[in-house]
């Protein structure tokens, strides 16, 4: 298989099941940037030593397959049987996970600047990169039919994602940077 093919030299992409679209359409906008997501946590996974942060990284990252597989289909496309769909299952398996990372931290009294370890910052990234893909999918279904699961997903995840960077902190016995509003210390 060769990694080029040509197609999408005139501005448009195909969907899984064969529709045309403009690169530019919301829905590529949205799995686009569950794919940046996703390159963001192997930069994470490249940069730590840290066993089960890479585990669950792993977990992620396969999971934002199925999340931009999820948003490529078209609910009415002939090959939408073959995707599988993100669900409220994988909704409560966020939410264990940030129970159990958040179990690693100091309650949260204030908002924090990102930073500490570079995996942790760049989590932080990941996180807003994470939201945005949220915006996108909520955009998205003002236009189209969406599965509401994904939308949900990207907002736990990024939830997720702010933990873990936390925890990353926390794992380095690295305190957090608290915001200061403007004129008060």
């Amino acid at each position: 298989m060769k990694i080029y093919t040509r197609t999408g030299d005139q501005g448009e992409t195909g969907l899984y099941g064969a529709d045309r679209v403009s690169k530019s359409h919301p829905r590529v906008e949205a799995y686009g940037t569950v794919d940046e997501v996703n390159s963001l946590l192997g930069l994470v996974r490249a940069q730590s030593q840290d066993a089960a942060l890479d585990q669950d990284l792993a977990y992620l990252q396969n999971a934002l397959f199925d999340v931009g597989a999820d948003l490529a289909t078209r609910s009415d496309s002939p090959y939408a049987k073959n995707v599988s769909r993100m669900d409220a299952e994988d909704v409560s398996t966020l939410e264990a996970m940030i129970d159990r990372l958040e179990a690693e931290c100091e309650p949260l009294r204030n908002f924090i600047h990102p930073g500490g370890t570079v995996a942790s910052a760049t989590l932080q990234v990941a996180r807003s990169v994470a939201r945005r893909a949220e915006r996108e999918v909520v955009a998205l279904q003002q236009l189209e039919e969406v599965n509401p699961q994904v939308r949900m997903y990207l907002n736990r995840l990024s939830d997720l994602l702010f933990v873990m960077a936390r925890a990353v902190n926390a794992r380095a016995g690295l305190s957090e940077t608290q915001w200061h509003v403007k004129g008060r210390k």
